[in-house]
């Protein structure tokens, strides 16, 4: 069968996992987004605590991920738990890091005009120092979100949702029918998915960035 033919044939299971694969995506770094802007909220302005909270939250990064899915499976089996748990460890650091770094880059004079006009602590930090640092901030989720695209195909490896199933299953058939249009299908799968996100980051970086932060 030509990969026409089989795209032709399999569209539609194609596209639902295609659409699994961007569910458990963008549910691991809203999640890692949550934990890591806050933290990053939280440790900024404490250098100490921050090269510590970083250093621990960028270690995760060496674990290699068939190593940190095998390590789940004991404590949260096979699934979608040991492929979100993972995800969202490795979507936290750029977040986090992105939000320390922005917030850091306030100028000192926009802090010292706030407090003059008699906002508190949080009061700058939700009406100015976010909005400001916000560019940086929305560009750690998006190195989160690609890299988290890739890494979730490797998922499969736990019976983790998505298109890795397909990869891995064509893989492991290899030389047999369809076993090549089941790899390549996935992994086409997962580039398109990861352009359309990016393209999505695009729109909502012009949506959510004032006009003079662009």
């Amino acid at each position: 069968m030509s990969f026409s033919e089989y795209l032709s044939d399999r569209w539609p299971t194609i596209l639902q996992l295609m659409a699994e694969h961007a569910e458990i995506v963008l549910l691991a770094v809203g999640a890692a987004a949550v934990i890591g802007i806050g933290l990053g909220v939280a440790v900024e302005g404490r250098p100490g605590i921050s090269r510590l909270v970083l250093a621990v939250a960028g270690s995760v990064l060496t674990v290699p991920s068939l190593a940190l899915f095998g390590l789940l499976i004991p404590v949260f089996g096979l699934g979608v738990a040991p492929t979100l748990i993972a995800l969202v460890l490795y979507a936290v650091f750029p977040i986090l890091r992105n939000t320390i770094t922005g917030l850091e880059s306030v100028p000192g004079a926009v802090e010292d005009a706030a407090r003059g006009m008699g906002l508190s602590r949080s009061g700058r930090l939700l009406r100015i120092r976010l909005p400001l640092a916000w560019p940086v901030v929305l560009t750690g989720v998006r190195v989160a979100t690609m890299m988290t695209v890739a890494i979730a195909a490797i998922a499969a490896a736990v019976a983790g949702p998505g298109l890795g199933g397909l990869i891995f299953g064509g893989l492991a058939r290899i030389g047999g029918a369809n076993a090549l249009n089941d790899t390549l299908a996935g992994t086409l799968g997962v580039a398109l998915l990861a352009l359309a996100l990016d393209l999505l980051f695009v729109v909502v970086s012009r949506l959510t960035t004032p006009r003079g932060l662009r």
